[in-house]
């Protein structure tokens, strides 16, 4: 086929970019901080009254999308919908890309992806060359000399604000926590009623208090089995009962907000929904590592290579996927308005967003990655909106 004959890739400027600085999970700690008087703090979501008690429910993997899709399996927290974003009935945007450690770094820092550094599930490391797994933190590196900002939470607890976080024990001590979910006490319990009950507990141990509780198995079931599955649905069941089990026990002067860290889509498993990067010699050319995951990938060239990377890549996968260059995909803000200069040097030289339902795979490099059912990390709004719901007492 003659170049003139190419499909025209996706532009650049249709990609939906997150709502940094007034509707992202990167602005929500800071407004409710500014709310109970923590210096420094800017409450960029105005539509959220402040509260003196304020607690962040975190679902792991339930987009909003996800959610208004079975509100039988999810009646609880289907009848808070109307209540999101400040009785707005609207979604927040997670960020990109659109995965857990990226995410859980946004919340707990208030900062976006560009600023606190982790910039998806894996990344370069630019002073090993090793691509980093940012959610196992391996091979290791410092994790304060990695994201040197502090936690809202730190800063909270600083400000005499009680502050505490409540999630499984194995959490307590990672690298993850330390550089993203820091600051006052953490509480280690293994059940989801124990840390329900626990969260209500730490929210009434102070007038002014900022309270962090998480759950994970939604987003697990969802990888493993898929958005749909009996087995993804059942976890939605649980979690609409551990959600309504909370907001039962609320103290006076209270604000609950339920959160999520992504969406997910499933992916077909057949040609012509998985590229298998370590099959393709085309998409292979040139590609010294292959970062990121399925739906958001950072592509770092051997030296010279970045422009043929981009080209191809585009010529092959522009039809269903977002596919820019560093400089371009910062200048259009994917990052966020700024990007440090240390992070810069993490980012891909050609970073890839899918739109469609499509995965990049490498088989035998990410035998695991490359297995899941659902997949997240891109722009999409299955991937990037999540529920922000609300009660208050």
């Amino acid at each position: 086929m003659p170049p003139s004959a190419w499909p025209e890739p996706l532009p650049l400027a249709s990609a939906p970019v997150p709502a940094y600085g007034s509707g992202s999970l990167a602005d929500l700690l800071p407004t409710l901080a500014a709310g109970s008087g923590v210096p420094g703090m800017t409450a960029t979501l105005t539509e959220l009254p402040p509260a003196d008690r304020n607690c962040v429910f975190l679902i792991d993997g339930l987009g909003w999308h996800q959610l208004l899709a079975h509100p039988a399996e999810a009646p609880f927290l289907s009848s808070l919908i109307a209540t999101s974003r400040g009785g707005t009935g609207q979604p927040l945007t997670a960020g990109f890309p659109a995965t857990t450690a990226t995410s859980l770094a946004s919340v707990g820092t208030g900062r976006t992806p560009g600023e606190h550094g982790l910039p998806g599930y894996t990344a370069l490391n630019p002073d090993s060359g090793e691509l980093m797994n940012q959610l196992r933190w391996k091979p290791w590196t410092d994790p304060h000399a990695w994201q040197p900002h502090p936690t809202v939470f730190s800063l909270a607890d600083a400000a005499g604000v009680h502050t505490a976080q409540v999630s499984a024990p194995g959490f307590h001590h990672t690298p993850l926590t330390q550089v993203a979910l820091s600051g006052g006490t953490f509480h280690g319990r293994l059940s989801g009623e124990e840390r329900m009950d626990l969260a209500a507990a730490q929210l009434a141990a102070g007038d002014r208090a900022l309270v962090y509780t998480y759950y994970s198995e939604v987003d697990g079931k969802g990888h493993r089995f898929g958005v749909d599955s009996d087995a993804w649905r059942g976890q939605l069941m649980y979690v609409d009962g551990l959600a309504r089990r909370l907001a039962e026990q609320l103290p006076p002067r209270s604000a609950l907000y339920i959160t999520a860290d992504h969406g997910m889509v499933d992916i077909p498993f057949d040609d012509r929904h998985r590229f298998d990067v370590d099959e393709d010699w085309e998409l292979n050319a040139g590609i010294r590592l292959l970062g990121g995951e399925g739906r958001a990938r950072h592509l770092y060239a051997v030296p010279g290579a970045a422009r043929d990377v981009r080209t191809v890549w585009r010529e092959v996968l522009g039809e269903q996927c977002w596919v820019a260059g560093r400089d371009e995909a910062i200048e259009a803000g994917w990052f966020g308005p700024h990007v440090e200069k240390r992070v810069r040097e993490r980012l891909g030289d050609v970073i890839v967003a899918a739109r469609d339902d499509v995965a990049i795979t490498a088989t035998r490099r990410e035998p695991n990655e490359s297995a899941l059912t659902g997949m997240h990390g891109s722009m999409t709004p299955a991937e990037q909106l999540v529920p922000l719901l609300e009660v208050r007492t």
